[in-house]
């Protein structure tokens, strides 16, 4: 069976939880766990770091390009992170994901 996990970096939790709010709203994912992180990139030929939330979705497999496509429509950077990651979890918590989005 399995689910998904969307990987998805922001700017700050603000952005982070517009767009988790509005993606639980529309049902399109069960939940999420956000967090600091430190992030290291080369960015236009330099060397950047700095500080942005990770944002971890959990939805149905199907669910993928619709969530993909809001959270780019929502996004504030030209280029996000937005990273699809097939999971197996206990059989409670899967029935529950998939039970939970639409």
């Amino acid at each position: 069976m399995g689910f998904i996990l969307i990987y998805v970096t922001y700017p700050n939790m603000e952005e982070a939880n517009k767009t988790i709010s509005y993606l639980l709203q529309k049902k399109l994912i069960a939940c999420s766990n956000s967090f600091p992180i430190k992030a290291s990139s080369c960015w236009t030929g330099k060397v950047a770091e700095c500080d942005e939330v990770v944002s971890i979705l959990k939805t149905k497999k199907e669910s993928w390009e619709k969530v993909k496509l809001e959270v780019e429509k929502l996004h504030p950077y030209k280029v996000p992170c937005i990273m699809k990651i097939d999971v197996e979890a206990n059989k409670s918590y899967e029935d529950w994901i998939n039970g939970e989005v639409k």
